[in-house]
């Protein structure tokens, strides 16, 4: 069985663009204006996902199959498949907003029909695509607080882009999988490489790099004891900020002067559906990084070792000191229930944890730095006095190149060979 795709209609009482779902008129604005017609292809594809739970009707032989029943079905799909623990993965996030431009510029276009050129259309409304946001507003004569929209750089930046045409290309490799586009046409768009740097308009976006041992010690001070003692452990293990939130006392092996910590969940996990433990990700705890875990092995036995329960009543425990004089019972009283018993997590996560070093840097007045630069810069210094082999090593890396990528390059040692040589 076959489902019709609602039409976009032009309403001419109300002077406006319509579509009708499920025996109701939707209205989206002017018609044929590109905001009518997103508007339009989203309700159509959420239609045509949710028409039945499990599972969207086959295609007929002589149907063709548009572009926004493609984006339906690989939406239901994506949604399924890109989970981890019960929650969707950032990958989720990112096939949405690719599947809007795909909808937005070839909806109504035959899935078959898809070419090159017009992915390459694709990827140029991704250069100049305006990028806005919502941002709170304070205002400082009466106190409200109001949204503002604010347009940030046009068009995303070009590895983003790159990113994102890869993911169009893996939903026509879909396609072809389940049989709903000839391979010919998935064959073609493999072509279209992606934008080089220095032969394109689309903007360039830094990489990141390490954080300076100055801005490391300028935060470390003003960070709860908790964030600090987690600062410190990244810093020194090159652990992903997600593996030092998740620590717990029964992942490490305390066997022998060096401590192996197997994360119970990690980046790269699904690169391991055998859950071969000669595959495992094992971060190396050497007597500094231990010294810093001790304490914390002690007070949490069998549970999370980095609780925001300590670093909230230290907060509490500032703001009291702030005030100059103890709650009293009246105050206690007054103050809203429920942000008193507002419940506490039992461990961060990576939100929080890069919330507090955000605070500490503005407190301390120097650039923001996020926790993932302190593993840049672990890896760059075990290259520097080590090799490039034992940083991929010690990052948990199963090619080298992808520790380029996180490890910079050793200047240093180019300058002496050419002392040398030069």
């Amino acid at each position: 069985m076959t489902h019709r795709t609602p039409s976009y209609r032009y309403h001419k009482a109300r002077d406006c663009a319509v579509v009708t779902i499920a025996g109701r008129d939707r209205y989206l604005g002017k018609f044929q204006s590109p905001e009518s017609l997103e508007e339009y292809h989203r309700l159509v594809a959420e239609h045509l996902a949710t028409k039945q739970k499990h599972q969207l009707p086959d295609v007929a032989a002589d149907t063709p199959l548009t572009i926004t029943e493609l984006t339906a079905r690989y939406w239901l799909f994506a949604k399924s498949r890109y989970v981890k623990y019960g929650k969707p993965t950032s990958e989720v996030a990112a096939i949405r907003s690719v599947l809007r431009f795909l909808r937005r510029l070839y909806g109504s276009t035959a899935a078959r029909a898809f070419s090159p050129k017009k992915l390459k259309a694709v990827r140029d409304a991704m250069v100049t695509q305006k990028i806005v946001r919502k941002f709170k507003s304070v205002d400082p004569a009466t106190g409200s607080t109001r949204w503002v929209e604010k347009t940030l750089p046009h068009g995303l930046a070009r590895r983003t882009i790159n990113k994102q045409i890869g993911r169009i290309k893996r939903v026509f490799a879909w396609a072809v999988e389940e049989e709903l586009v000839e391979v010919a046409v998935h064959a073609a768009l493999l072509r279209v490489r992606g934008l080089r740097r220095n032969e394109t308009n689309a903007r360039e976006k830094p990489r990141v790099r390490p954080v300076t041992q100055d801005d490391i010690d300028a935060v470390l001070l003003l960070l709860p004891p908790v964030v600090r003692s987690m600062v410190e452990v990244q810093l020194l293990s090159g652990a992903r900020p997600q593996e030092v939130v998740f620590m717990r006392e029964e992942d490490i092996v305390r066997d022998g002067p060096v401590w192996e910590y197997r994360p119970r969940r990690y980046k790269t996990e699904h690169h391991n559906p055998d859950s071969d433990p000669d595959k495992d990700r094992v971060i190396f705890l050497g007597p500094r990084a231990q010294a810093v875990l001790t304490p914390f092995l002690e007070l949490h036995p069998g549970g999370y070792l980095f609780s925001p329960a300590a670093a909230e009543e230290a907060r509490n425990a500032a703001k009291r000191r702030a005030r100059k004089s103890p709650m009293t019972p009246s105050q206690a009283a007054r103050r809203p229930k429920g942000r008193a018993h507002a419940p506490i997590r039992d461990h961060y996560d990576v939100a929080s944890y890069r919330r507090a070093i955000r605070r500490a840097c503005e407190k301390a007045g120097i650039p923001v730095w996020c926790p993932n630069r302190l593993r840049h810069s672990r890896l760059s210094e075990i290259r520097k006095r080590f090799s490039l082999e034992a940083s991929r090593v010690c990052a948990g890396h199963r090619e080298v190149g992808v520790t380029q990528i996180y490890a910079e390059q050793d200047h240093e040692l180019a300058r002496k060979v050419m002392v040398e040589i030069g």
